[in-house]
Order: structure tokens, then C-alpha cells, then sequence
């Protein structure tokens, strides 16, 4: 950004985009002294020098005060970006847990809570968990919904542009939950629902086994089986929200893949359906004949649907994650092998690196997003934290 001239009736709207260019030299950089925020930003020496001590005494940014050195002269002080004047809250809801991370602009994890819940429980029980699991996160980090800068919110089903599953969700009596309604009589600032396995593929992407990549299919293993789809680096949800939801179509089978694990022979009885699949896996890796057939006949059903998504996508990685993703020693061979069967090229496929977590990380993205967006896109005024 370049100094100009203006009018008096211009000069505050200047100043503040004058102090957000500085906030957003500061940002994902080292520390950085006047000169170099002045060569980044285009602003002149003195002019950053001013606007950086605006922005200590108003709590964007700190001072690091130079340390003794041998060489000629006083080393310059440098500016950093104070990650923690905003924090963002990314929140996964799922069938048998609510999990909710708390993190600063920097996007480190301030702390966390992780509530059990079943999964027969009704949209009036979910929301209570999660009203105290959000209750408990903040309120142990010493935060209240006033530091919150944003809010992501992971459901399971497809998300229309309302925030609500409206298509489908396995979630009982969900689909006629108003998610961000409940939630905005506690947070003032902006709050976005959206689908878990498309939250699950922007974790991947930010910290997991897909940092490298821009086109990207995560398949989300587990009890039910989902994906994600990230193209020219682009999260893409589709006209409606129900972009990836190729699990929809029967023959692709990937709403009976799980049974094969479920309704194993030789699971015991004291095994609950939850437990079945895990049981499953272990027995294989035990070498138990009828738990490597039902592996083999799980991957070969998720196959037909990740290959259809890899020959209409032409993606760079495959992610396998989701719960399942703990048995990506047995599920990525056979994986590769059927599509290497089925496709015209050959993807990269990856386990998970972030397991169960990805979706409340890609949350957490989601809302680091947001916060950029209303800063650096001209929708606020600087600097002021943000808000609705």
C-alpha cells in the first residue's frame, strides 16, 4: 500500500487503512523493524513508525526491545503481531462427542473441552452438551463470548446457505435445529455452521497430511462415510452445500460400507455396535480370517466412491481420515490397489495425520478465515476488534 494525498474528510478513513496494511505486515511474519514493515507495506518510514506505536498502545502488536549486540550503534527495535488481542472458537459436533477448541489469531490452541454424547440424543440433550462444553472452554481459559472473534461450527450432514442440515443429517431431530440463532444469543460475532467432512479436508489442508496440496478429496471414514473437497486451493461446497455427498447415491455403497465391519462373524457379543468396527481391525491386524475379509469388502465398497470422486476431480492427494483413519495401515493399500484398478491417474493417498480432531482444527481455520476477511477485506474499520 502506497501513501497519498487526501482531503481532510478522508484523513481517519486513511489512518485506518494505513494502520491495517501495518496489521497485516505484522501478520504470519517474524517480528519486523520499521524499515522492513516500511518496505513491505509501501508507507513511509515515519509513517509506520507512528502507526506502530498506535498499534501497541491499542494492543495489535508488541514491542521486542533490542538485546545487547557487538555491533555498531542501537539495534533497532521490531514489532510483532499480538496474537492473542482476538481469540476464534472452532467447534465439532458429532454424533458421539462435542468437541471445542479455543485458539488465538496466531491459531494456537488456548485450550480445549471434549464432552461424550449419545447418539440417540435428542437436538434439546445435543444442545445442552454443547452449551456446556462451550460454557467449560471459555470459562477455563479465562475467556468470556465478548474475546471471541468468530465462531465455526462442524455438523454432520449437508449445510444449506441458512446453516441448518435441512437435505440430511443422522443427527436425531437435527434438521430442525437453528444453529446460529441458539448461538447468537450468546456471541456477538460472526457465526458460521458447516458440514464436518468439508471442515475435515480444511484441517488436512492447514495442519494435517494435505499442507502441500491444493486439490485435495478427504473421505471421512467411519459409521458414516463422507468427503470433502478442496479444488485450486478453494474449500467448495456446491450451489446448495451438498458439494462431495456422492454418498447419497446407492451405488456407490458407501452407506452399507460399514456394515461389513459391523455385522462381522466372530465379533463377541459384549462388543456393542459402536465397538464392532474397532474390534474388527484389531482382529485383522491379528490375522483373523473373517475380519480381513470384512476389511477388504469395507475398502472395496469406499473405493467405488473415491474413485468416482478422483476421476471427476483429477485431485492431487487422497486423505483417508475420520475415525477409521486409526486403521490406515489395513484400509491404504487395498485403497490404493482398487484405485490404481479403477482410474485413469493415480492420486496421492494419505492417512490422516490429525485423526479425530481434523474437523474442529478445520473449524478453527474456518473462523481464522473469517476474521481475515472481515479485516483485510475492507468490511472493518481498524483498528477495532471485530464484530457484527
Amino acid at each position: 500500500m502506497t501513501e497519498v494525498t487526501t482531503t481532510g474528510a478522508d484523513l481517519p478513513r486513511l489512518r485506518e487503512l494505513n494502520s491495517l496494511s501495518i496489521v497485516r505486515a505484522l501478520r504470519d511474519h517474524p517480528p519486523s523493524t520499521v524499515t522492513e514493515l516500511s518496505r513491505r507495506t509501501g508507507l513511509s518510514r515515519p509513517a509506520v513508525d507512528v502507526i506502530a506505536q498506535g498499534l501497541v498502545t491499542d494492543g495489535w502488536a508488541r514491542v521486542l526491545e533490542p538485546g545487547s549486540s557487538s555491533a555498531v550503534g542501537r539495534p533497532a527495535r521490531r514489532y510483532q503481531f499480538r496474537a492473542g488481542a482476538g481469540h476464534v472458537l472452532g467447534v465439532d459436533v458429532g454424533a458421539h462427542k462435542i468437541l471445542a477448541l479455543l485458539a488465538d489469531l496466531d491459531g494456537t490452541i488456548v485450550h480445549s473441552v471434549r464432552h461424550a454424547v449419545d447418539a440417540q440424543a435428542g437436538p434439546a440433550e445435543r444442545l445442552a452438551e454443547l452449551d456446556a462444553v462451550i460454557e467449560s472452554c471459555l470459562s477455563q481459559a479465562g475467556k468470556s463470548p465478548t474475546d471471541i472473534w468468530a465462531v465455526t461450527v462442524a455438523v454432520t450432514g449437508a449445510v444449506d446457505a441458512s446453516g441448518r442440515t435441512s437435505f440430511f443429517t443422522p443427527l436425531p431431530g437435527w434438521q430442525s435445529v437453528d444453529l446460529t440463532a441458539h448461538l447468537a444469543g450468546r456471541f456477538s460475532c460472526p457465526i458460521v455452521v458447516e458440514n464436518d467432512c468439508k471442515l475435515g479436508a480444511l484441517g488436512e489442508q492447514w495442519q494435517g497430511a494435505a499442507t502441500d496440496a491444493v486439490d485435495i478429496v478427504y473421505l471421512q471414514g467411519g459409521m458414516r462415510t463422507g468427503a470433502g473437497l478442496i479444488i485450486d486451493g478453494v474449500l467448495r461446497r456446491g450451489f446448495g452445500g451438498a458439494a462431495g455427498e456422492i454418498g447419497a447415491l446407492k451405488q456407490v455403497r458407501w452407506l452399507d460400507a460399514p456394515a461389513h465391519l459391523q455385522n462381522c462373524p466372530g465379533v463377541p457379543e459384549t462388543v456393542g455396535p459402536d465397538d464392532a468396527a474397532a474390534w474388527v481391525f484389531n482382529a485383522a491386524r491379528d490375522g483373523h480370517k473373517a475380519a480381513r475379509a470384512a476389511v477388504n469388502r469395507y475398502v472395496k465398497d469406499l473405493a467405488v466412491g473415491a474413485a468416482a470422486l478422483v476421476l471427476t476431480l483429477d485431485p492431487q492427494v487422497v486423505v483417508f481420515g475420520g475415525g477409521f483413519s486409526r486403521s490406515a495401515d489395513l484400509v491404504l493399500d487395498p485403497l490404493r490397489r482398487e484405485l490404481e484398478r479403477l482410474c485413469l491417474r493415480m492420486p496421492d493417498v494419505r492417512a490422516s495425520t490429525l485423526g479425530a480432531d481434523s474437523v474442529a482444527l478445520g473449524a478453527l481455520k474456518l473462523a481464522l478465515n473469517e476474521v481475515d476477511q472481515r479485516l483485510f477485506g475492507g468490511g472493518l474499520s481498524a483498528p477495532v476488534a471485530p464484530r457484527r
